[in-house]
């Protein structure tokens, strides 16, 4: 059995990784509001409890989940420990004393408790000393709704107030003066200014490999002298190279050895691998393993289409479908400086063909667009099960290569 879901990141105040809103469904069809949301929670903790481990799915971060007053008179909060979950009790749920009852009850057990869209009333001030997060819709709150909320709960500091669908870095500047400490969005993903950079050592031997690399015939001299200048990318490099995914039967002790023993396809995914992760290092690690599951997943939707095409030219456009946000510049302006052929820099620019389509696709599942999905998977002629198990893989890669490439 597969997720069928979305996995979106909430990230604290320096942009770090603090857990993951889980939306599940049993299958793509099954969108709201078509599908009940106890039966939708009941089948996510069966998925998540007894199918695959939700730390694999979540990369050992903490999973907001959402439960219904159903949900929780059955108790279903506590098949799931309290280290992996955030109890997210839905906007539907009106405050009363059976759901205070279950409130006091999960936080005397340990569990997080947070209330989805909030909208304030007297009632709430009785969840207060229990409830650990607010999350504020910041497309439907105004300003003044915020800042009466923000009055409300001044006597609980305990209180953390979590802005989503914050989809501009000067929207996530607005709630971080408000003094929200918890941020869910694509602000990360967009680019926060247009300006001109300057590249590290590093970045220029990484450009340089990326150029060598991509050309038909690899001079393998050339490129381990280029990693021979770099100390710490060659470290990475026998990092890599010796890491559990690859199961070499024999330790790699050479830069040569290194790249002999990975081949020219593999050296190529590393360095588009190591450009992407390393070129900002003041961005989101979350943007970078965006980026990461991107590459993945087109690569293995890629081949599935009926269409021909190189896999190797998907995973690297959908490598390259958020440099724009990772190096905060015009996308226009990173390919032409980048040696790439046409086939690549098209499907990113003009947003057309085959592979801007599966960009396309990829974008929906990680909004959880289910609709949009059903549609574009039935236009590509793409099996629905397969496009899901694409999709969880490529999230597992994207946190195995992260950690093995920063």
């Amino acid at each position: 059995m597969y997720f069928y879901a979305a996995r979106q990141p909430i990230l604290d105040k320096e942009k770090n990784l603090f857990a993951y809103e889980l939306l599940f469904r049993d299958s793509l069809k099954n969108v709201f509001p078509d599908v009940n949301e106890d039966e939708a929670t009941s089948k996510m903790i069966d998925a998540s409890r007894f199918n695959i481990g939700l730390h694999e799915f979540t990369a050992g971060k903490p999973a907001f989940i959402n439960f219904t007053i159903d949900s929780l008179n059955n108790h279903y909060p506590e098949i799931l420990t309290p280290d992996e979950l955030v109890v997210e009790i839905l906007e539907t749920v009106q405050p009363g004393k059976r759901l205070l009852t279950h409130c006091k009850d999960l936080f005397k057990k340990g569990y997080t408790i947070a209330l989805d869209d909030y909208i304030h009333q007297p009632a709430w001030k009785h969840f207060y000393p229990y409830v650990h997060i607010i999350k504020l819709d910041w497309r439907t709150t105004s300003l003044d709704e915020m800042k009466t909320i923000k009055q409300a709960i001044v006597a609980h500091p305990h209180i953390k107030l979590l802005a989503e669908k914050v989809e501009t870095y000067e929207e996530y500047e607005q709630a971080l003066e408000l003094g929200c400490e918890l941020f869910q969005g694509y602000f990360f993903s967009k680019p926060e200014m247009v300006k001109t950079k300057s590249s590290s050592p590093s970045q220029v031997v990484m450009a340089e490999l990326l150029y060598e690399t991509s050309k038909p015939d690899i001079n393998l001299n050339n490129i381990t002298a280029m990693f021979e200048r770099d100390i710490t990318l060659s470290y990475k490099l026998l990092r890599y190279t010796n890491s559990a995914i690859f199961m070499r039967a024999k330790e790699i002790s050479t830069i040569k050895q290194a790249l002999v023993t990975l081949g020219a396809n593999e050296l190529k995914r590393f360095m588009t691998l190591m450009f992407a992760a390393n070129a900002n290092p003041e961005k989101p690690s979350e943007l970078i393993k965006l980026s990461m599951a991107r590459a993945k997943f087109c690569e293995e939707i890629a081949k599935s289409l009926k269409v021909k095409m190189d896999s190797s030219s998907a995973f690297l456009i959908g490598l390259l479908s958020l440099i724009d946000a990772i190096l905060d510049e015009k996308l226009e302006i990173i390919l032409t400086s980048l040696p790439l052929s046409e086939e690549i820099k098209a499907p990113l620019l003009t947003q057309k063909g085959p592979i801007a389509e599966i960009l396309k696709l990829v974008s929906f599942i990680e909004r959880a667009n289910w609709s949009e999905t059903d549609i574009l998977i039935c236009e590509l002629s793409l099996n629905k099960s397969n496009v899901i198990a694409a999709y969880n893989k490529a999230l597992t890669s994207a946190d195995e290569q992260f950690t093995l490439t920063t």
